[in-house]
């Protein structure tokens, strides 16, 4: 069973559609009969465990590779009956940054334009363009080998946007950058996805949270969850769980669970220096327990020093998601 949530229906135009496609090596399935749409200007999150087949999706929308069966259909060209019109609608950052180091900044862009057969009269102040927007107009006359990681990156993400394709596909585009240029990149691409649809893959899953209108899981060759990122960190706020750390020197704690019928479990996750104690208080799903554990803390004469309730990630959701093999 995959994870939907029902999102508030408004008109859209479609950018991409993948219909039920399936890669087989072999006997080996690395992507079992999945679907999905992606609407204009949305930013969407493809995520999975190694081996899931996240990258042979997105090798396949690209046209790298071709599905054993299926159809995917980018800003209304089959990718494989008009393969070369739906290649001219994607720009595609690929992993690990491969430049050609002895080209300078300006030099791989202008040739990225080449490549996708800019007209002459146009490809100087487009290739300008692109070096404003993407922040590398002082260092256009270096050499890529001499840069950053985080300036390499840039390069390559201006060479995705070289003929101002309707469709990016950035394949972990923050891998191996500092906090800083981490920063930097997911401003630029929250910024691109204004006037772009964008597909991006990443591990690191608080970054796909903050830039990512939807995300779509992919778990053994099939999707299972897509949604936005508030409403399946959700599904891990439906624990009703409740972390408390206490003076409690006479384990009268252990009463607390009789005394409030909507506790279903107390589990003891950590007892500190200074003898107070960690626990985690599992309740009734849809129940408040706070006012309750105050009450009756207080009258066995246990001394709260903090009681808080844990914030939901897209981490979590993810391991839980995965865990269960996208069933609820």
């Amino acid at each position: 069973m995959v994870y939907y949530c029902k999102r508030k229906e408004r008109e859209e135009t479609l950018v991409i559609e993948v219909k039920n496609i399936t890669k087989k090596y072999g006997n080996f399935v690395a992507v079992d009969d999945i679907s999905f749409k992606i609407n204009d200007g949305e930013i969407v999150g493809l995520l999975g465990p190694n081996g899931a087949g996240k990258s042979t999706t997105m090798n396949i929308i690209t046209g790298f590779i071709e599905q054993t069966e299926g159809q995917v259909i980018v800003n209304g060209y089959d990718t494989i009956k008009k393969s070369k019109m739906a290649k001219g609608q994607i720009g595609y950052m690929p992993e690990g940054v491969p430049l050609y180091g002895e080209l300078t900044v300006k030099e791989f862009i202008t040739y990225m334009a080449e490549l996708r057969k800019i007209k002459k009269k146009e490809k100087k102040q487009k290739v300008q363009k692109i070096m404003e927007q993407t922040g590398l107009n002082t260092m256009q006359n270096k050499l890529i080998q001499n840069l950053s990681r985080g300036q390499k990156q840039r390069v390559s993400l201006a060479g995705a946007l070289v003929g101002n394709p309707k469709v990016l596909i950035l394949d972990e585009p923050t891998v191996g950058l500092d906090p800083k240029q981490i920063t930097e990149i997911r401003s630029l691409i929250k910024e691109l996805g204004k006037n772009h649809t964008v597909i991006l893959s990443s591990h690191i899953l608080s970054e796909v949270s903050q830039i990512c209108d939807k995300v779509i899981i992919i778990n053994k060759g099939k999707i299972v969850a897509e949604d936005t990122p508030d409403n399946l960190e959700r599904i891990v706020a439906e624990n009703n769980i409740i972390y408390v750390t206490v003076e409690d020197n006479e384990n009268k704690i252990e009463s607390i669970k009789e005394k409030i019928k909507e506790i279903k479990e107390i589990k003891l996750i950590m007892q500190n220096e200074d003898k107070t104690k960690k626990y985690e208080i599992i309740g009734n799903k849809d129940v408040d327990l706070r006012k309750s554990i105050f009450t009756e803390f207080a009258k066995e004469g246990i001394t709260i020093f903090e009681m808080k309730k844990p914030e939901a990630t897209l981490e979590d959701a993810f391991m839980k998601i995965i865990g269960e093999g996208g069933k609820k």
